[in-house]
């Protein structure tokens, strides 16, 4: 396969996107069909160059032999890519339905279309800078499908989404400029980049950009105390929250942190050091904190959104054992929670779509009336809690195990905290399924009566993504012997 088409699945849709934006399409229908053309396709180009991928680096510009924009394929980026094509076009057949009630369909759309070529970008970068580009293009193009309503809400959301990841990326660019100044490259080598050289000496002020650009990139990642953001960008559409939650942004800063610590400064640099403690406890605290949030929160939503900020830290607590176990758990976690989150908050979206429901205490009787949206929730639901043999509880047990190998004392600590953090999920997620199924003594049927499932477009999704997280925890050996190889540098 020739090298250049590592280009189309990130080129075809920005344009898609922006032709889009340029001359709107106000016939629903023919948009619909054009919209879900481009995101098929680039589907269907980005599995395939995925999948036979490439020999070799499309440069696609140079400015010097240490520093270009370059794309490549290795075992990371094809797990990353392919999680990202395979959800993108369910959330877009999803999105037909859901934006009918939202208004501005073309702009969401353009905005839409252009972020799926942003973070194929992400997964197919070759070297830090080309990251770190494209890590910035998708605060540009998300931000407008955050502020979507323009009301209020939306606009205070936007801008600390903006301030928030700007931010970070600041920091992340700091730990570019030294990883430029005492590596030998920029481009993802497994094991690090450090000259051992140019390094000795100065082993404290790298280990403290490398937590600055920990934190630059998990701010994306919503680790405590810079989680602030995500929780606010639920006023989005749900169609947003959900690529938010489960395969753009979050996943981008996980997926950055990974790049970072694994592929930049090394696991061997920061073993044992006391930047692993400080990443490794912001991983822990966040952990409980997203889960007890969670609990107290009513609204489904930011409920949810508030368990994405726990999930994630699981990921990052995962990588920060930096240790090969960690890995092959982080990227487990990264997987089955962008299966299962998405169905959550796609169960989520149906409700409020169907009803203008926002409220756990709202959901009464939902159970009957919304069989297919609330027998979603719940498998996603137990998936998320970590219950055999669903793909929540492979990803879980890996990361535990993971930490006991280690015998470190703080990775004991942070065993407890996903333990903690299981009994929570159960407690803010069990709530709403017992509402849904066992409404409250005094409850009127006459107040779901007109409650149902929407339709195909809404519902085929839920389906697909509920058999989806079951197959990924019933067939996970497979996809662990990937994540093994990936993580002894074979991929």
């Amino acid at each position: 396969m020739a090298v250049w088409m590592l280009c189309l699945p990130v080129l075809f849709p920005i344009l898609a996107g922006a032709v889009m934006l340029a001359r709107p399409i106000e016939d629903r229908k023919k948009r619909q069909i054009y919209v879900a053309g481009a995101v098929i396709v680039n589907a269907v180009l980005a599995l395939t160059v995925l999948i036979w991928t490439p020999d070799g680096v499309l440069t696609l510009l140079r400015f010097s032999d240490t520093m270009q924009i370059a794309l490549q394929i290795d075992g990371a980026g094809r797990v990353f890519g392919i999680l990202v094509s395979l959800l993108w076009p369910l959330t877009t057949f999803y999105s037909f339905e859901y934006m009918k009630h939202e208004g501005r369909e073309n702009k969401f759309f353009g905005f839409f279309t252009m972020t799926f070529g942003v973070i194929e970008g992400v997964a197919f970068a070759d070297n830090f800078l080309t990251l770190y580009l494209f890590y910035e293009l998708l605060t540009l193009a998300t931000l407008p499908l955050v502020m979507h309503s323009m009301d209020g809400r939306a606009r205070y959301a936007g801008k600390k989404y903006l301030i928030y990841s700007l931010s970070g990326a600041a920091f992340a660019f700091i730990a570019m400029i030294f990883l430029l100044t005492y590596g030998s490259t920029l481009d993802f080598t497994f094991g690090g980049v450090l000259d051992p050289s140019r390094a000795s000496g100065h082993e404290t002020l790298l280990q403290t950009v490398f937590v600055l650009g920990f934190f630059g990139f998990g701010v994306k990642a919503a680790i405590f105390p810079f989680h602030g953001w995500l929780p606010d960008a639920s006023v989005a559409p749900t169609p947003v929250s959900a690529l938010l939650h489960a395969v753009a942004v979050v996943k981008a800063g996980v997926f950055a942190v990974i790049r970072l610590t694994y592929y930049g400064f090394g696991c061997d640099f920061l073993r044992g050091s006391w930047a692993q403690t400080v990443v490794m406890t912001a991983a822990v605290v966040t952990i409980v904190y997203g889960s007890a949030m969670a609990l107290r929160t009513p609204h489904l939503k930011r409920r949810l959104a508030y368990s994405t900020v726990s999930n994630l830290s699981y990921i990052l607590f995962s990588v920060t054992l930096m240790t090969p176990a960690g890995l092959v758990g982080g990227l487990s976690h990264m997987v089955f929670h962008a299966v299962i989150k998405i169905t959550l908050f796609f169960c989520a979206g149906a409700i409020i779509y169907k009803t203008h429901r926002e409220y756990v205490y709202q959901l009464d009787g939902f159970g009957r009336a919304m069989p297919v949206t609330m027998a979603a929730f719940t498998i996603a639901s137990l998936g998320l809690m970590g219950i055999p043999p669903l793909a929540g509880f492979v990803s879980k047990w890996g990361i535990a195990t993971a930490a006991v190998e280690t015998g470190m004392p703080l990775a004991y600590a942070g065993v407890a905290a996903l333990i903690v953090s299981a009994l929570l999920t159960a407690l803010y997620l069990m709530a709403v399924v017992l509402r849904a199924y066992f409404p409250a003594k005094g409850f009127d049927p006459a107040s779901v009566k007109e409650v149902e499932d929407p339709n195909r477009l809404m519902t085929v999704p839920l389906l697909v993504l509920s058999a989806a997280s079951v197959l990924l925890g019933l067939c996970a050996s497979p996809l662990i012997a990937v994540f093994e190889q990936i993580a002894a540098g074979l991929l």
